[in-house]
């Protein structure tokens, strides 16, 4: 069971919550997110961004809440480069130390005191990123305002235009804010609009022509580099 619900004090973020209802693999798809996360048998994590799919494997009853980070916000929250944690799951404790087990316990707690399904502990995941971003002035601007247009399927060069940076400089703030360059980052955000679509009812073959892929193949070809499965898969799933 999974659910989740928008982090209205972060712009962008989201906070969710599921539990595990069989041994088994979940594939996890790129976004260029961050992750703050809790599990009940690994504690806290990072989740790096990825290039391509994660397969995040659970036990039977196993309770997962995380903080999802929109591109860009994460490495003022953690305090390294997004770069450092790509395709990676680090325990928070190498990035925050002692801090990370006083968070461990107040989320442990919050989680265990709720009844039945809840985000509780979501919650204080969400409070103490907010004072970390707080702390560190903010996220980068630049880094919502790559993302955004590269969503709107700009193309990097134009993006780079648009935001006053040469292709050079916005590969290097783009490894630094989302883990990996324009380019990748642009692919990646594609593909989550292609299957949004597909997803919403439209035909694949009108899919690669909206979005912008050369053809139905292309996009076939694409979805399967970073997901690791065609995207008939993921619809039948």
């Amino acid at each position: 069971m999974y659910r989740e619900r928008a982090e209205e004090r972060i712009r962008g973020a989201v906070r969710w919550a599921s539990v595990s209802d069989g041994a088994g693999q979940t594939r996890v798809l790129p976004d260029g997110c961050l992750d703050l996360l809790w599990s009940s048998r690994a504690g806290l994590l990072v989740a790096g961004p990825d290039r391509t799919a994660h397969l995040s494997r659970s036990v039977p009853g196993e309770r997962w809440i995380g903080l999802r980070l929109p591109p860009g916000t994460g490495p003022s929250v953690f305090g390294v480069p997004a770069e450092e944690l790509r395709d990676l799951r680090v325990p928070l404790a190498d990035l925050w130390g002692r801090d990370a087990e006083v968070l461990a316990a107040r989320v442990e707690e919050a989680a265990s005191a709720a009844a039945g399904w809840s985000d509780a502990g979501a919650v204080v995941l969400a409070e103490v990123a907010r004072a970390r971003l707080a702390a560190a002035g903010g996220p980068d601007p630049l880094g919502a305002r790559v993302a955004a247009r590269l969503a709107a399927g700009a193309t990097v060069a134009a993006t780079a235009a648009e935001v006053g940076l040469g292709a050079r400089a916005l590969h290097r703030r783009s490894l630094a804010l989302f883990g990996y360059g324009p380019k990748t980052l642009a692919r990646i955000l594609r593909m989550r609009r292609a299957l949004d679509l597909a997803h919403a009812g439209a035909p694949l073959a009108e899919v690669a022509a909206r979005i912008g892929y050369a053809d139905q193949a292309h996009l076939t070809r694409d979805v399967r580099e970073l997901a690791g499965v065609p995207p008939t898969r993921l619809l039948g799933g």
